[in-house]
């Protein structure tokens, strides 16, 4: 499970921490190797990038939060069910990706148990949210 933040100015700090070094592909923090107009944390998501697939996650994610009430949050599988049809298992991890891009872009927070988490440590569900 990713690191639980304790109070408000913890998850302000990372989430700017998580913004100033993220992976345009992936969303997670850069590695201190990295330089410092690096993109891509490697060469896998270098050779990745983005494609539409990404952009239709990202925008359905948003869709669905617009969709529910300002306090509710959704499953990533949410979003990949949404655009995959039987081939949703296929999407999770690109809407965990696009869920942690959005994080670094200040749009959502990703909580575990209803604590916001750093999305680059996060491991097993998470819920993806409005920041509040």
């Amino acid at each position: 499970m990713g690191r639980a933040i304790r109070t408000e100015d913890d998850a302000r700090r990372v989430d700017a921490a998580h913004a100033e070094r993220t992976c345009a592909s992936c969303g997670r923090r850069m590695p201190d190797s990295a330089g410092a107009d690096a993109k891509w944390c490697s060469d896998a998501c270098r050779r990745h990038k983005l494609d539409d697939t990404d952009r239709t996650l990202e925008r359905t994610i948003d869709e669905l939060l617009d969709a529910r009430a300002v306090t509710s949050s959704i499953c990533p599988s949410d979003a990949a069910r949404a655009i995959g049809g039987d081939d949703w298992r296929d999407l999770m991890e690109p809407a965990r990706r696009a869920a942690r891009r959005m994080v670094a872009r200040g749009e959502v927070e990703i909580t575990q148990g209803g604590n916001v988490i750093d999305p680059s440590t996060a491991k097993g569900p998470i819920r993806i949210r409005r920041p509040r």
